[in-house]
């Protein structure tokens, strides 16, 4: 048995036998041709492109019917390459010039290429290495003659575990028979993990050498709410895993029951509980699940899925989506939380590389440093805002005086608007999310310039704490039970009720059971969580009186570690819902 720790990018676990992809990175020889076989060869290649941009055209229309048009914007950068003036021009240059093979121009060619991406400081542009070797071997397939098997006719439920994947692949994934994902490469917001996600299909990406230590038919346990790949694990581990599995059908059946009733405490009390969606075509999923609307809308990945920057009517399409998605039920938008491990770098050169991103110009601060990018997407979210119920929130708030600007910037964008005869809905709500200390500390004064709190507890932590939530050196720090961060989280929903604003929490602990007595305890009447954890966070305030909660919350206030906070609040969650944590015990 052996263990692997990665990066989890899509949830959820998987027990299948291994499909190892083969890397389809053979090299092609360089080879030339007498000079009178040159224009015979520059046909070929004309050919070739032409069948490629077909096949991706057809693998666009394909996405955008079954993930959305969003989703589909991925296909854009391959297109844009295989129009390339410059890049087509080399290659032709090389048939030329040297008098190569079409294959061994476009194989030279784009290698060299892949190389400049790969040593590239920009996170993005070396994350496009994996595109650019799509392509090399589309094209090279047309020009030999044959196009590579495609993983729809695979037999037989498996575990995918590849170098990496490019978006096509991933794309085509049939998700009867792919079970989970595992990748040397890729990162948060490579397409893969974007991809993945969507699809549904538990994800885990750079494991760094999991195709070197996994062989064909091997027995893989893919943990994507960890991030660990199990390989070849014992009978007892096996059992438990299955047996998690098992229990999480049988419990979400009977959770999705829970759909069509309130969430309502046993003594009274009506509790709020939203959706955090990435693209519109989540919404209706999480209806089903029983979403109340939803609490955050990360816009962030309307960027993320193009390779150039969306427009203002491309961002109201999207918007309108969502608000008529809703059908009346609110929609909150958070603007831009680009930079940190969301990089984006198009043509436009909006992030910059940083030494330490996560404390640098990212989510608001880079807004507020490029006004037209920020102005497009106010213009864009005030145009949609007469389609429905909007609520307009902007993230990474440090101080007031950002809070202020960015009002003001909405004030200007508004009035512009209104001059335009442009119609826009009045009185937006505009609220702030509540992640770093110092927001938190000042909360008292912030709710007086904002009409609603969203705390961002996945940042809070890391803040409060000092730990990257993305180093799994030191994860085992990253708590939100510490009791740090349990002070902050409770003073922020007491300033939020005193100057009668709405305080939510949409970080990744509203959706966790063990914390939804303690949240409900602090205070909180409004959770914002994964569409999945829904059903899930419903039955456990549909199981406890706020008396209960308020009671474990005062005595969650008397410890000063978080593994006492922790086992305190999993103990009494047992006591209530015996099988609430299924699956959250198996230790490996």
């Amino acid at each position: 048995m052996q263990i692997k720790k990665g990066i989890p990018v899509s949830p959820g676990v998987a027990i299948a036998r291994a499909l190892v992809m083969d890397a389809e990175d053979q090299p092609i020889p360089r080879r030339t041709v007498p000079p009178a076989q040159v224009p015979a060869e520059l046909k070929r290649l004309d050919q070739a492109l032409a069948d490629g941009s077909k096949e991706i055209e057809q693998a666009r229309v394909q996405v955008a019917a079954t993930l959305g048009p969003e989703m589909a914007k991925i296909f854009t950068f391959h297109l844009g390459m295989l129009k390339d003036k410059q890049l087509i021009g080399d290659i032709r240059q090389a048939i030329n010039r040297d008098r190569l093979t079409a294959e061994s121009a476009v194989y030279t060619t784009m290698r060299e290429l892949a190389r400049r991406f790969q040593a590239m400081e920009n996170k993005y542009f070396r994350e496009r290495e994996g595109d650019v070797w799509d392509l090399e071997r589309r094209v090279i397939n047309h020009l030999i003659g044959h196009t590579r098997q495609g993983l729809r006719e695979l037999k037989g439920e498996a575990v995918l575990v590849a170098h990496d994947l490019t978006p096509s692949q991933t794309a085509s994934l049939d998700k009867a028979h792919i079970k989970a994902i595992a990748t040397d490469a890729g990162g948060r917001t490579s397409h893969t993990a974007i991809l993945a996600h969507a699809l549904g299909i538990p994800a885990i990406v750079g494991l760094e050498s999991i195709t070197s230590v996994i062989s064909a038919g091997d027995t893989v346990i893919i943990d994507g709410n960890r991030g660990l790949v199990i390989i070849d694990p014992d009978a007892a581990q096996l059992m438990e895993y299955r047996q998690d599995i098992q229990r999480q059908a049988v419990s979400d059946a009977s959770l999705d029951s829970l759909a069509r009733l309130p969430a309502i405490t046993t003594d009274g009390v009506s509790i709020s509980v939203q959706a955090n969606i990435e693209f519109p075509n989540e919404i209706a999923p999480a209806l089903k699940k029983g979403a109340a609307g939803v609490g955050l809308y990360r816009t962030e990945f309307l960027f993320l899925a193009s390779e150039t920057q969306p427009t203002e009517d491309q961002q109201v399409e999207a918007y309108v989506e969502a608000i008529h998605a809703l059908n009346g039920k609110p929609l909150t938008i958070r603007t831009l939380d680009l930079g940190a491990d969301k990089v984006l770098d198009s043509a436009n050169q909006v992030a910059h590389v940083e030494s330490n991103p996560f404390l640098g110009c990212r989510s608001i601060r880079l807004c507020l440093q490029n006004l037209p990018l920020f102005k497009t997407q106010l213009r864009a979210i005030l145009r949609a805002s007469v389609e429905g119920p909007v609520r307009i929130m902007f993230p990474m708030i440090c101080n007031i005086m950002e809070l202020r600007q960015a009002k003001m910037i909405l004030s200007d964008v508004a009035e512009d608007l209104e001059e335009q005869g442009i119609p826009i809905r009045h009185n937006i709500p505009v609220g702030i999310m509540i992640e770093v200390p110092s927001a938190a500390l000042q909360a008292k004064a912030l709710a007086k310039e904002c009409q609603f709190f969203s705390i961002g507890t996945n940042d809070l932590v890391q803040y409060t704490v000092a730990v990257d939530r993305g180093n799994e050196r030191i994860a085992s720090l990253y708590s939100p039970a510490h009791p740090a961060v349990i002070g902050l989280i409770k003073d922020v929903i007491r300033a939020g009720h005193r100057a009668k604003i709405d305080v939510s929490l949409c970080g990744e602990m509203a959706g966790e059971p063990e914390f939804v007595m303690l949240l409900l305890g602090l205070g909180l009447r409004a959770f914002s969580v994964t569409p999945p954890a829904i059903p899930e966070t419903k039955r456990v305030i549909r199981s406890v009186s706020t008396t209960q909660c308020q009671r474990l919350a005062r005595k969650v206030g008397s410890f000063d570690s978080d593994r006492e906070v922790l086992n305190y609040v999993r103990d009494e969650i047992r006591k209530i819902i015996p099988e609430a944590l299924d699956g959250r015990s198996i230790e490996v």
